[in-house]
Order: structure tokens, then sequence, then C-alpha cells
């Protein structure tokens, strides 16, 4: 199942989680929440989006 999290810190700083996507369809489904929020401070890439990437890269390759 996929799913954003978002939780606001009692200082106002939002997090974003993203659970269920894979390779850099997380970033498409949360760009308008990020767009909302306001400028990024940091981000963290799951090893999802980094088994995908490698998956697509070697794909490519072989073409």
């Amino acid at each position: 199942m996929k799913t954003i999290e978002i939780i606001v810190s009692p200082k106002g700083e939002a997090t974003v989680t993203t659970k269920g996507f894979t390779g850099s369809s997380c970033r498409e489904a949360s760009r308008f929440i990020e767009k909302a929020l306001g400028q990024r401070t940091e981000e963290r890439l799951t090893p999802e989006f980094h088994a995908v990437q490698s998956v697509e890269q070697e794909q490519r390759q072989r073409c």
C-alpha cells in the first residue's frame, strides 16, 4: 500500500515520508506536499529508491 506520512513537530518543522513507492515515483507523489510546505532542508532516500534505480540503469545498459 502506498502512503505519504506527514509529521509536524511542535516547532513547526514538517517531515514527509513516503512508503510503498519504488524508484523516483515517491518524489512525484509527494511533490505537491513539498511545494506547499516550502523549501526542503534535507532529503534521505530509502533503499527502495536506490534498488529500483539500479535495476533501471541495468535495463538501459542492455538496450
